[in-house]
Protein backbone atom coordinates (compact mmCIF):
# COMPACT_ATOMS: atom_id res chain seq x y z
CA UNK A 1 0.00 0.00 0.00
CA UNK A 2 1.28 3.44 -0.82
CA UNK A 3 0.60 6.20 1.65
CA UNK A 4 -0.60 9.49 0.21
CA UNK A 5 0.09 12.92 1.62
CA UNK A 6 -3.63 13.34 2.20
CA UNK A 7 -3.75 10.20 4.36
CA UNK A 8 -0.78 11.41 6.37
CA UNK A 9 -2.36 14.81 6.90
CA UNK A 10 -5.65 13.23 7.93
CA UNK A 11 -4.27 10.75 10.43
CA UNK A 12 -1.19 12.56 11.67
CA UNK A 13 -2.55 16.11 11.98
CA UNK A 14 -1.35 17.82 15.13
CA UNK A 15 1.52 15.41 15.71
CA UNK A 16 4.54 16.94 17.42
CA UNK A 17 8.05 16.10 16.20
CA UNK A 18 10.38 14.48 16.95
CA UNK A 19 8.22 11.38 17.23
CA UNK A 20 9.03 7.73 17.79
CA UNK A 21 7.67 5.05 15.47
CA UNK A 22 5.66 3.66 18.40
CA UNK A 23 4.05 7.03 19.13
CA UNK A 24 3.43 7.57 15.42
CA UNK A 25 1.52 4.29 15.17
CA UNK A 26 -0.44 5.03 18.34
CA UNK A 27 -1.34 8.53 17.13
CA UNK A 28 -2.52 7.22 13.74
CA UNK A 29 -4.54 4.46 15.42
CA UNK A 30 -6.23 6.94 17.75
CA UNK A 31 -7.14 9.05 14.72
CA UNK A 32 -8.83 6.18 12.87
CA UNK A 33 -6.11 5.04 10.47
CA UNK A 34 -6.82 1.85 8.57
CA UNK A 35 -5.11 -1.41 9.45
CA UNK A 36 -3.20 -1.24 6.17
CA UNK A 37 -1.85 2.23 6.98
CA UNK A 38 -0.90 1.13 10.50
CA UNK A 39 1.02 -1.82 9.03
CA UNK A 40 2.94 0.55 6.77
CA UNK A 41 3.83 2.76 9.72
CA UNK A 42 4.94 -0.27 11.78
CA UNK A 43 7.21 -1.33 8.91
CA UNK A 44 9.17 1.93 8.99
CA UNK A 45 12.86 1.23 9.55
CA UNK A 46 13.69 4.26 11.70
CA UNK A 47 12.93 4.37 15.40
CA UNK A 48 12.41 8.15 15.43
CA UNK A 49 11.53 10.92 12.99
CA UNK A 50 12.70 14.47 13.56
CA UNK A 51 10.31 16.18 11.14
CA UNK A 52 7.58 15.49 8.56
CA UNK A 53 10.10 15.48 5.69
CA UNK A 54 12.10 12.69 7.34
CA UNK A 55 8.92 10.66 7.81
CA UNK A 56 7.85 11.23 4.19
CA UNK A 57 11.28 10.11 2.95
CA UNK A 58 11.08 6.92 5.02
CA UNK A 59 7.58 6.17 3.72
CA UNK A 60 8.71 6.71 0.13
CA UNK A 61 11.56 4.24 0.66
CA UNK A 62 9.02 1.54 1.57
CA UNK A 63 7.18 1.89 -1.74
Amino acid sequence: MSVTGVQLQEYLAGLDYPVSREDLVRWAQENGASTALLQVLMALPAEQFDDPAELSHALAALA
